[in-house]
């Protein structure tokens, strides 16, 4: 399928997806942003131990963000893999209201004489010695009823803080759809009262792992997390929840569930 074909087929799909969720459920979120939904490129940078972590730190701190800031994304994430498989890994969360901006970033950040400059070193590297591995993108769009990323108090105050990312497969388009609902139905507030602050809540428009959603908690340190996902699984409004017919866990509306916690990069905006 061509390229130009299969974006279409995609966003239409998960428009489709998302409008009848919307349409289904209340969005219950008072604690969360109001607005247009935003899009996100989600990008994982598979590293290895060495100078191309410190390379890539410098490209991210003193090219990348910078040059994207200045293309209208923003704030950009930076996360370094804390907890999880195959590290040294590298996340950047990178938001935008216009899709085209996303899509076509690294074409103008070619057009950007200072950015190249920057970028010299990571940009150039030789193909002998590259400073990573892979890089692997996910664009996701926000849901309907939390469409804004959500910036934690302690990332403008350059605070200690952790990130968990989370990724929900369905095994059927439906099951996908009815996980959304069920975020809709009352899952973001049941978050917010655990103590689990919402940074953003998508779903994937184009990606390795389709049907899917993704997410993001943030949490003071480890500790904090693990009571508030306690929290979470007892609270009464959650047992309700989960047990209602259309979302109950039996027979599953998640196939498969990828858990990884992030620490911030001094870089990071978020």
């Amino acid at each position: 399928m061509h390229r130009r074909n299969f974006l279409s087929t995609s966003l239409t799909a998960s428009a489709l997806s998302l409008a009848g969720s919307a349409a289904a459920a209340p969005q219950s979120s008072a604690t969360g942003p109001k607005g247009a939904a935003e899009y996100y490129d989600l990008r994982r940078y598979q590293l290895a131990s060495g100078p191309g972590t410190r390379l890539t730190d410098r490209y991210f701190d003193g090219a990348l963000i910078p040059a994207l800031n200045r293309l209208g994304i923003g704030p950009v994430g930076a996360f370094s893999l804390y907890f999880g498989p195959d590290t040294p890994a590298y996340y950047l969360l990178l938001p935008s209201t216009k899709l085209e901006t996303l899509v076509t970033a690294d074409l103008e950040l070619a057009k950007d004489a200072v950015f190249m400059k920057a970028a010299a070193p990571f940009w150039d590297a030789p193909g002998a010695a590259p400073p990573y591995l892979r890089i692997e993108s996910t664009l996701l769009r926000a849901f309907e009823g939390y469409p804004k990323l959500t910036v934690p108090a302690a990332a403008a105050k350059k605070e200690k803080r952790i990130y968990h990312l989370r990724t929900y497969v369905s095994p059927t388009n439906m099951d996908h759809v009815r996980k959304v609902e069920m975020f809709h139905h009352g899952e973001f507030d049941i978050f917010a009262k655990a103590g689990a602050a919402g940074v953003f809540y998508a779903d994937a428009l184009i990606g390795p792992q389709l049907p899917s959603l993704t997410y993001m908690l943030s949490f003071p340190n480890v500790e904090a997390l693990e009571v508030a996902w306690e929290k979470f699984g007892a609270d009464p409004d959650w047992k309700k929840l989960s047990a209602d017919p259309r979302f109950r866990l039996d027979p599953p509306t998640v196939s498969n569930v990828t858990s990884i916690v992030l620490r911030p990069l001094s870089c990071s905006q978020v």
